[in-house]
């Protein structure tokens, strides 16, 4: 493999030896003009560990509510009680949203004010009594958190009550940038901070849930903080050994604008790239079609992404944020975006137990 960089070459030798690279590798993984090389090294390690397999789910998202108490400056999302365009799903509304062929139930909401821990409870026991062969994957880590600060209730009982209640595992949001100058800045310091976001990530690791984890790029965060975002996450892998699917996530521009324009396409190519790279121990980098686009998601699948995630009927924060892609998509999308790229669609579950692979 040649590159015309030449700092990438001592990457690829350790690329190419399974060593480990450290950040300042991360670094000039992200500063260098040679996107075609670092696309090359890390398709390398994506076909290593499966060939031309591309994973994605039949799955529905259930946004219960967009009532929120935060007040984050990149979100578009959320609204406060009473507030144009807020609104409250029943537990009713959210049974009857799950139909048909789906595998996958995806739940994050807003931070409400007033619903108690209970009621998300009878949430799961009642998508789960009505379907249960759906998967659900419910709660980010700050939403965890924010039942401990709102109830005072710990972690790992909230998570073993949501496990009795249906819960199958958890989505990786609310992480964002793992930086307390971002923190500061975009006004999310009222929800959990990096270090609790990886403490309850860990209690569900060790609990048997597995999780997946984020990062939102593509706003007023520096290069040298997205390669310490995802040295974090690998440590935190290193230490509870639970994350499945990394899933990076491009900021939508068009509610909040803290940047003229949306990243482009080979910025998100190069981030899912470096992460492949850097994440040695994820089982999976996803290229998340509802952010890129179809177009850009299917060319990631040369990047090292081996997931475009899936169907995502009704998916609601990153559209009311600004993403101009379709709601949802059909089977034959999902497809399509994997076969233009070359690569052999495999139907999956939401732990990855293999479903159905279309040759």
């Amino acid at each position: 493999m040649r590159f015309a960089d030449a700092r990438l070459q001592p990457i690829w030798e350790k690329v190419r030896a399974g060593h480990r690279l450290e950040r300042q590798d991360g670094l000039t993984l992200f500063d260098t003009d040679d996107l075609l090389g670092v696309g090359r090294m890390a398709d390398h390690v994506k076909r290593a560990r499966e060939g031309e397999r591309v994973y994605f789910v039949i799955n529905r998202h259930i946004t219960p509510t967009n009532v929120c108490v935060l007040s984050c400056a990149f979100c578009g999302f959320a609204r406060k009680p009473g507030e144009a365009g807020a609104y409250e799903h029943t537990i009713e509304d959210m049974v009857a949203m799950v139909k048909g062929e789906t595998r996958e139930v995806h739940i994050v909401g807003g931070h409400h004010p007033d619903w108690p821990f209970e009621y998300y409870e009878r949430m799961l026991q009642a998508i789960h009594a009505a379907h249960p062969d759906v998967q659900i994957k419910a709660f980010t880590a700050a939403e965890i958190d924010y039942f401990w600060r709102r109830w005072k209730i710990e972690p790992k009982d909230a998570l073993a009550r949501l496990s009795a209640a249906g819960l199958r595992s958890m989505p990786g949001g609310g992480a964002e940038i793992f930086s307390p100058r971002l923190a500061k800045l975009l006004k999310y310091t009222g929800k959990a901070d990096p270090d609790r976001w990886c403490e309850i990530h860990g209690i569900a690791h060790a609990l048997g849930i597995k999780t997946n984890a984020t990062m939102l790029y593509g706003h007023v965060e520096t290069m040298a903080e997205r390669v310490d975002h995802l040295l974090r996450l690998r440590r935190q892998q290193d230490a509870s050994g639970g994350f499945v699917t990394f899933v990076p996530l491009a900021y939508q521009v068009a509610a909040t604008k803290l940047r003229e324009r949306q990243t482009p396409p080979t910025d998100s190519l190069r981030t899912i790239a470096a992460s492949r790279l850097l994440l040695d121990n994820f089982p999976h980098i996803e290229a998340y079609w509802v952010t890129l686009g179809e177009d850009t998601a299917s060319l990631a699948l040369h990047f090292g992404a081996d997931d475009v995630n899936g169907t995502l009927e009704d998916e609601r924060i990153q559209h009311l944020s600004g993403a101009q892609t379709p709601a949802g998509v059909a089977r034959e999308q999902l497809f399509r975006m994997i076969r233009d790229a070359g690569k052999i669609p495999v139907e999956r579950d939401a732990l990855y137990n293999i479903v159905q692979v279309y040759s």
